[in-house]
């Protein structure tokens, strides 16, 4: 039967209406989605502003938590350096420094914090210029210029590098775990190279205490070369800083330094006429040496070989235990046993008293 022209029209108008009422719901969904996507240009500002280098921060415990801060004065000072980052602002950068600021205390992405502790320590001339705890500034959340500091409440991105080393570090525990069935010269290569940085990480150490204890001593003044060798929390440039950082406190007492001068000469001299001899010396390295060599030369053949060895006694008795139950059990094969030891030795000596009555009874005659 041939359908209607009439209806085939309708059908048509209705698809093609409920097709542009769909494109129109798929358009106007699209521009919210748009929009939420699109991120808060002082969201991204904010992500910027920490992930750059020129903004100095610190790390300090602010209510039971970590957190990452700067100072007002420098974040000042980097806006005038760096006027590019106002562009990330889009229809806001125009506004000034302090404005901006205001902003991201008011959107929760700043908060202002003010140290611990606000009276001087005994010895120093004025309070610590990073102070290691914090607390949230109660009376202004404003910006500020004049000892305020300024924590990051969102968390900072991960970079590429430390997503990737954290599913290595499975795998690296995994090949710890397996170094004794290594080859023997890779064992050779991972036991040498973990020496030579443990020896280099050790004499950088010495150097530098004998460094700082020398000038203390004999200047007066704190220097640590490497300041920045044992932080927690250090970029990889920051930790291999070489020149120190400027002496802030007083210089120490003369008799201070005395008495330590004292206790060094004393180290030394103790050291010196308790140091071990050659022979010892040699002792040890041989015992050393063969503690290396157990570790370097084992293998799972060698652990085979080892445990075959060891069973191959008890599978001998075995064997005896095996054949004297066939006889006649075990009890029995033990008091044949020992039934035959005892004639044996007293065949023995009956032999030997035998020889020696003829003996006797040949010299008497």
């Amino acid at each position: 039967m041939k359908k209607p022209v009439g209806a085939e029209k309708k059908r048509v108008k209705r698809s093609s209406g409920s097709a542009s009422t769909s494109v129109r719901d798929s358009g106007s969904d699209s521009q919210p989605r748009k929009q939420a996507v699109k991120k808060d240009s002082f969201q991204l500002f904010a992500e910027k502003v920490r992930d750059h280098k020129g903004l100095e921060s610190r790390w300090a415990v602010m209510e039971q938590a970590r957190v990452e801060y700067f100072r007002g004065k420098d974040f000042v000072s980097f806006m005038k350096n760096n006027p590019d980052f106002k562009d990330i602002l889009e229809e806001d950068k125009d506004l000034d420094t302090d404005d901006i600021a205001n902003v991201l205390l008011g959107k929760n992405l700043l908060v202002r914090c003010d140290r611990v502790t606000k009276t001087l320590r005994p010895g120093k001339k004025k309070l610590s210029t990073w102070p290691a705890h914090l607390e949230i500034f109660r009376d202004d959340q404003s910006f500020s210029e004049n000892d305020a500091f300024f924590a990051w409440t969102f968390e900072k991105r991960h970079p590429l590098w430390q997503t990737l080393l954290s599913f290595f570090w499975p795998v690296l525990t995994l090949a710890i775990c397996l170094f004794p069935v290594y080859p023997h010269r890779c064992k050779l290569i991972v036991l040498y190279s973990c020496a030579g940085i443990l020896l280099m990480i050790l004499s950088l150490l010495f150097v530098r205490a004998v460094a700082f204890g020398a000038m203390w001593i004999l200047l007066g003044k704190r220097v640590w070369f490497f300041p920045n060798i044992l932080a927690e929390e250090a970029t990889l440039k920051e930790l291999f800083r070489f020149w120190p950082k400027k002496d802030e406190e007083e210089p120490p007492k003369w008799t201070s330094r005395l008495f330590y001068t004292v206790v060094a000469i004393v180290v030394v001299m103790l050291l010196r006429r308790h140091a071990p001899d050659e022979a010892a010396r040699a002792r040890y390295q041989r015992r050393m040496s063969n503690i290396i060599d157990d570790v370097l030369e084992w293998s799972p053949k060698l652990a085979l070989s080892g445990l075959m060895e060891n069973q191959q006694p008890v599978n001998i008795t075995d064997a005896a235990n095996n054949s004297s139950d066939s006889a006649g059990g075990p009890d029995q094969t033990e008091e044949v046993d020992l039934d035959e030891t005892q004639g044996e030795d007293l065949d023995e000596t009956q032999g030997k008293e035998e020889a020696e009555g003829w003996t006797d009874s040949d010299l008497k005659t």
